[in-house]
């Protein structure tokens, strides 16, 4: 018996797929050959949360599987009773996967009188005593250093990037390509995304304490371009309304977006159907009823799944890292 073998034996691996993505939950399962355990979970009228795991996880290794999505609250709320239970239930160790972190860009104090909510989501986590965390493209990778437990920040951008290598939109001999971030904070993201086609970036020059849905000065030159703007996460669709303007207003020819995180508040599907892209390309960290016309989804689930068997047959996680910066050009 070898040491994976004898590690089943002794604490079995569970899944359970909260309510916040159950679809990826699903997959990500699939992609593993796990069952997702048998989850209760009801509301009282007043709308209190309560929730039964139905069958023993004494002695598992639990992976809890919860994006915290709209309606925000309400699914955190339903995660950190679900931890509870876990614990109270003896599980050996309890792990939490969040495709997507809510309040991640709440990372810093920048007025007085305000909060450091991603600070605080830390803190409540941990109250439960999980022993591990994987997420998906937090907003700012400093937000790991808010735990005192490993974090596993795992990138789809290279997922992103494959699908525009894949279709021939971009390519390592192109140099038609330009990679636009939104805004200066963005510059990073947008270099590390370029780099997968060995592409210069743009940015658009956004002033003002919020973001518009106006055109304004490019930092860089996208005439005659193919364009891609990419940014961790669409939502409510005005950032990537006024850089689409920004790229068309200096010249570009085509405008793709890339976004890993597709939160699509308030009338994003809207706004997003009403400009002149090619395609807006997403992941499914995040579930809807309904989409933009020319989104396409790509799946988070085997990264995801590969993320987790790592953890718990405790293989190093930069394997992945390696695996991704040897996508296919």
């Amino acid at each position: 018996m070898n040491k994976e073998e004898l590690h089943e034996m002794l604490h079995p691996m569970k899944l359970i797929g909260l309510g916040g993505n159950q679809a990826l939950a699903e997959r990500i399962a699939a992609a593993l050959d796990k069952p997702l355990l048998e989850t209760a979970v009801q509301h009282f009228s007043d709308g209190e949360i309560q929730v039964n795991i139905t069958e023993s996880v004494r002695g598992c290794d639990v992976y809890v599987i919860q994006s915290i999505q709209d309606p925000v609250n309400e699914n955190f709320m339903e995660l950190m009773i679900v931890l509870d239970a876990l614990h109270r239930a003896s599980a050996h160790s309890v792990n939490v996967v969040i495709p997507y972190m809510a309040y991640s860009r709440q990372d810093t104090k920048n007025r007085s009188r305000e909060p450091i909510t991603a600070k605080l989501l830390a803190n409540l986590l941990q109250l439960t005593d999980i022993d591990d965390l994987i997420a998906v493209d937090l907003h700012a990778s400093q937000i790991q250093g808010f735990y005192n437990i490993p974090v596993d920040h795992l990138h789809a951008m290279p997922i992103l990037a494959q699908y525009f290598l894949d279709n021939g939109i971009a390519s390592k001999d192109d140099d038609d390509v330009v990679v636009v971030s939104p805004d200066h904070s963005g510059a990073k993201l947008a270099r590390t995304f370029g780099s997968y086609f060995d592409a210069p970036i743009a940015i658009v020059d956004q002033r003002g304490a919020r973001y518009d849905a106006e055109a304004h000065d490019m930092i860089g030159d996208v005439k005659d371009k193919t364009v891609i703007i990419v940014d961790d996460l669409i939502d409510t669709g005005s950032r990537i309304a006024s850089s689409t303007k920004s790229v068309l207003a200096a010249g570009a020819k085509k405008v793709y977006v890339a976004a890993t995180h597709a939160l699509l508040s308030q009338n994003a599907t809207e706004v997003l159907n009403g400009l002149p892209v090619e395609q807006i390309v997403v992941t499914d960290t995040i579930k809807h009823k309904k989409y933009p016309d020319r989104m396409v989804r790509l799946s988070v689930a085997r990264l995801l799944a590969k993320g987790i068997d790592y953890i718990y047959n405790d293989k190093s996680i930069h394997r992945i890292f390696d695996e991704q910066n040897r996508i296919q050009g």
